[in-house]
């Protein structure tokens, strides 16, 4: 293999010829082999950092700071960043010291030689085009990590708000074909009321709906960025005017309302957004992990359980017992589930832990916060493709639960008063017989009278019942 020397303030250390970082990332690569995860495990995270480096470059060429040649191979070189063309050259492991430096000297020095590249000069020229001096001028970690972070967050709680707007979509339109389907409700387990398998799967929709709109909101929130406010919120080593410039700039590249935080150096100590977003995250794992319950139940049997539902077979079941079919889809998102919610006390333990000026815990922030993303992303398509979809319904046994159950006697109760119902009940369970052949055998009402009563399909909505 051929090399390169290079030299940063620590020394001078050879670099594969061929890649497009440098020194500072391959020591980087020394220093942090820790989770095998490389930055390039989020794209997008690697797209908003070059939006950032080009919209830099295009305010300090703007601002009189920047060789407008050096300048115009900077942003073309962030141009074949953002596409994608150079994710491979982003090893840096996601989880790392120094408050993300590893990550922005990693950006920086691709960069720095693609520009060089562009510009016909070979890889490590950076007294042409420096990683450092042009491509970092008017910037610091501490603004380009939590700003690019921000916006990929943005990027990809869109992703999920997308993937939970179909999910939604597919329950609502079950809602409205099992809208005749008449079962038992149950509370704790037990007996309820009558209801219709469309309307849980309605009330499903609803759930999910709500957060969406959180996650607008969310990205809102996120789109105030401390871009410009380098080290520690006082702009030093900047312009007077470039943190809105650069501002502008990025707003324009990325298609996002950014807006400049009234505080920088507020913005840059402060972790409380992501803690939020993280909470959010955590309440829509938890929803959708109930609804997968809830699903698991419905579908138990077939024989010996529930069987109310059957859930869409996807592969064998058991490597012992021939024939059985287990609900994976719904087991698999509730332990995607399971892992967003300890991803949120990773996030809270995280925040909490920063220290005066600066948090140099944002990489595992960010970490845990597209992981969750990601993964409750790929989760909710999972699910609506591979199991909502191709539900269906078991009328039959649904309305043969409806039958044989107690909770039926909940509509006699403004009739013949609660105590009575409640006998009425019991004895049906000791007797094993039916309410209405216990009504019947004790001469309460007639037969006419408590089929009006207890036909289910009027139990679903409030109704005019006078009691005797």
């Amino acid at each position: 293999m051929e090399y390169r020397t290079e030299r940063d303030s620590l020394g001078e250390k050879r670099v594969p010829a061929g890649v497009y970082y440098g020194v500072q990332t391959l020591r980087a690569l020394e220093n942090f082999q820790i989770t095998a995860m490389p930055v390039a495990t989020f794209p997008r995270f690697i797209q908003a950092l070059a939006a950032v480096k080009k919209a830099a470059a295009l305010a300090n060429m703007e601002l009189g700071l920047l060789d407008a040649g050096v300048g115009e191979a900077i942003v073309n070189a962030c141009r074949d960043v953002r596409a994608g063309r150079f994710d491979d050259q982003f090893p840096v492991d996601v989880i790392q010291g120094g408050a993300g430096t590893s990550v922005n000297m990693n950006a920086n020095e691709v960069i720095a030689n693609r520009a060089l590249e562009l510009l016909g000069h070979p890889k490590g020229r950076y007294e042409v085009i420096s990683p450092l001096n042009h491509v970092n001028l008017s910037q610091s970690t501490n603004d380009v990590y939590p700003t690019a972070l921000r916006i990929a967050l943005v990027w990809y709680a869109r992703e999920l708000s997308t993937a939970l707007r179909d999910l939604r979509a597919a329950f609502d339109a079950k809602g409205d074909e099992f809208a005749g389907v008449i079962k038992m409700a149950r509370t704790q387990l037990q007996d309820a009321v009558p209801i219709t398998l469309g309307a849980e799967f309605a009330a499903w929709g609803v759930t999910i709906g709500e957060d969406i709109d959180r996650l607008d909101d969310a990205a809102r929130l996120l789109c105030e960025v401390n871009i410009g406010a380098t080290a520690v919120g006082t702009g030093i080593n900047s312009v007077p005017g470039y943190a809105s410039l650069v501002r502008e700039r990025l707003a324009d590249i990325c298609g996002l309302p950014l807006v400049t935080a009234a505080n920088l150096v507020e913005a840059t100590s402060d972790a409380g957004a992501y803690v939020m977003l993280s909470g959010l995250l955590k309440r829509v794992a938890v929803k959708l992990s109930k609804i997968c319950n809830d699903l698991r139940l419905l579908a138990s049997g077939p024989f010996t359980g529930l069987h109310e539902i059957n859930l869409p077979p996807m592969q064998p079941g058991s490597s012992i017992m021939p024939g059985k079919v287990n609900p994976v889809i719904p087991e698999v998102v509730n332990q995607v589930c399971y892992q967003v919610i300890g991803n949120d006390l990773t996030v809270t333990f995280a925040a909490e832990g920063g220290q005066l000026e600066l948090n140099v815990f944002l990489p595992v922030i960010a970490l845990n916060l597209f992981q969750s993303l990601q993964m409750l992303t790929k989760a909710s398509r999972t699910l609506r493709e591979r199991c909502v979809v191709g539900i269906t319904a078991n009328p039959e046994r649904c309305l043969e639960l409806v039958r044989h159950s107690l909770g039926v006697v909940t509509a006699l109760a403004p009739v013949i008063g609660y105590e009575t119902a409640a006998r009425l009940a019991k004895e049906a369970q000791e007797s094993g017989r039916s309410v209405p052949e216990v009504l019947q055998a004790e001469g309460i009402m007639t037969p006419e009278e408590f089929e009006e009563l207890l036909d289910p399909a009027k139990m679903l909505s409030p109704r005019d019942v006078r009691r005797r």
